[in-house]
């Protein structure tokens, strides 16, 4: 059913896992789709296969993020939906945890998002939604997860003041948390095939609902925060965790 016909969706980091997903979900209801990544043969082949456009920038790079919405508008005018979606991973110790691993996690997951959203803003038509894709631990306390965590909570809560700012134009602005997900993210830990399904079952044994979500689950709530089913919510995080966060 195309609900997101004539609107036009920029998915950054769609070149795999969730932002793929959800790139595919926008274009599946109808939406004019825009995927972002860092190397051009993963997003030329994923764009080719999408059927959607592909731009190249790296969200950690603030000048990149200029150019994209240059780019961007440049060629599309206008966007109805913004899917700020690229991130990585990082784990250690707050004790161990280095100002290099500090510096990448927030670079991309908090800074770049950050000015994504700052530079999309002027792009953005009256009544457009935006996503930003959070995570469960920004409400959790895990070991290792100090700088992950943070960079999340702090996104929560940009999310939160993006609600209000732009309220006046009727932009909603929203999270969505997931919590285990299967996506290439967790094939990217360096972790030997003993030590994956390891770390899926000490997961699994930890989520009430007793799986592991997927990409196409996070990319159906993405989908609806677009469309005119959540034209009254802003402001909101959806925790998609399985109950994790409950236990």
């Amino acid at each position: 059913m195309e609900t997101l016909k004539n609107k036009i969706a920029l998915v950054t980091g769609g070149n795999s896992g969730i932002g793929y997903a959800t790139a595919m979900e926008l274009k599946a209801q109808g939406a004019t789709v825009i995927i972002t990544g860092r190397r051009q043969e993963a997003v030329d082949t994923a764009a080719a296969e999408l059927g959607v456009t592909g731009l190249i920038a790296d969200q950690s790079s603030v000048a990149q993020i200029t150019a994209l919405a240059q780019q961007v508008s440049a060629k599309f005018g206008k966007i109805d939906i913004l899917f700020i979606n690229a991130g990585i991973v990082g784990t250690a110790t707050i004790a161990e945890t280095t100002e290099e691993l500090f510096d990448s996690v927030f670079d991309i997951n908090f800074k770049g998002a950050y000015f994504t959203l700052s530079k999309f803003i002027p792009l953005l038509n009256d009544g457009a939604s935006v996503v930003l894709l959070s995570s469960n631990t920004a409400s959790m306390n895990g070991v290792n997860s100090s700088v992950y965590s943070s960079g999340k909570a702090a996104l929560n809560a940009v999310m939160r003041i993006a609600a209000l700012e732009l309220a006046p134009r009727r932009i909603r602005v929203n999270a969505v948390s997931p919590g285990p997900t299967k996506t290439e993210i967790l094939n990217k830990l360096g972790l030997d095939e003993a030590a994956r399904k390891g770390l899926d079952d000490w997961m699994i044994e930890r989520i009430p609902l007793k799986k592991i979500g997927t990409a196409d689950d996070v990319a159906r709530m993405v989908a609806y925060f677009c469309g005119d089913g959540a034209s009254f919510i802003t402001g909101a995080e959806v925790v998609m965790d399985g109950g994790m966060s409950l236990a």
